[in-house]
C-alpha cells in the first residue's frame, strides 16, 4: 500500500494530498455533557500536526465535516473558521467532499474558498464520503485505482481495548483498492468491524469485508499495526 496511515489521517504521497474524514464538527457542542470536551482544539491541534509531518498540497475531508442537520451548533462556524485557518496556514488547498451529515455545509462556505465536492478525483484516487455509490470516472474515462472513503467509522478492539482503524481493501471495489478512513474526531464512536461482514457495514464500497486488513496508528511507537484481513482475524478472537 502506497500510502500513509497516520492518527486517523492518510497521506497519499502521489497525490500529495492528506485526506482525513468524519470530523463531525459540532458534536461536542450537540452532546449532553455540560463540560466543553475539547474538540476545537483536538482537531486542529491533531491536523496541524499531520500538515507539519507530511506537508501535502491539498487536504481532502471525505464527508462529514459537519455533525448537523437541521441547526449548526453555537461554535461550529469558529471550529470552522479555526479548520480553514490550520490549512492555509501550512500553504495546503482545502477540498471538501460531501458527507450524509453535510446539508448545511454549503451555506457555511459560501464566503470561504473553498472547493465543495460529491467527489473529488486526485491523480489515480477517488475520495467520496462513502455512503452511496461513487460515480467516478475520469475526464478521459479512466478508472480509479484507488477509493477513500468514510463515513463507518472503523475500529477494532484489542484485549478489551478499543483503537480506531484505518481498513484497506486491495482490489475490492470495481477492481480498485479502498481505504476506509477511521472518524477524524475522537469524540465520534467508532464501530467495532472485529466481528462485522459485509452486510454490516453501511458503505457500499465495502463489497468484501473478509478481504479488508485493519490498520492501526501506534502513536506511542510511532509506527503503524498491521493485522490479518478480517476474514481471518476475526477466526483468531
Amino acid at each position: 500500500m502506497d500510502a500513509q496511515f497516520r492518527d486517523r489521517g492518510v497521506y497519499l504521497p502521489d497525490e500529495d494530498a492528506l485526506v482525513v474524514a468524519d470530523l463531525h464538527v459540532g458534536r461536542d457542542a450537540a452532546s449532553a455533557v455540560e463540560i466543553p470536551l475539547g474538540e476545537r482544539g483536538d482537531l486542529t491541534d491533531r491536523l496541524a500536526d499531520l500538515l507539519a509531518a507530511f506537508d501535502p498540497a491539498e487536504v481532502v475531508v471525505a464527508g462529514d465535516f459537519l455533525h448537523a442537520f437541521d441547526r449548526v451548533p453555537d461554535g461550529v462556524d469558529q471550529t470552522l473558521a479555526d479548520v480553514c485557518e490550520t490549512v492555509a496556514d501550512a500553504g495546503a488547498e482545502l477540498v471538501v467532499v460531501r458527507g450524509n451529515h453535510d446539508p448545511m455545509l454549503e451555506s457555511m462556505l459560501d464566503s470561504r474558498d473553498i472547493t465543495l465536492r460529491e467527489e473529488y478525483r486526485v491523480g489515480d484516487t477517488v475520495v467520496h464520503h462513502g455512503h452511496d455509490e461513487p460515480e467516478a470516472v475520469g475526464d478521459a474515462g479512466e478508472e480509479p485505482r484507488r477509493y477513500v472513503v468514510g463515513h463507518d467509522h472503523p475500529a477494532i478492539e484489542i484485549e478489551g481495548a478499543r483503537h480506531p482503524c484505518l481498513l484497506y481493501g486491495p482490489g475490492t471495489y470495481r477492481g480498485a483498492d479502498v481505504l476506509v478512513l477511521p472518524a477524524f474526531n475522537r469524540l465520534a464512536p467508532g464501530t467495532l468491524v472485529n466481528g462485522m461482514r459485509t452486510r454490516d457495514f453501511q458503505s457500499p464500497v465495502v463489497t468484501d469485508a473478509d478481504a479488508f486488513r485493519p490498520l492501526v496508528w501506534d502513536g506511542d511507537a510511532g509506527e503503524v499495526l498491521s493485522f490479518p484481513p478480517l476474514g481471518k482475524f476475526r477466526k483468531l478472537l
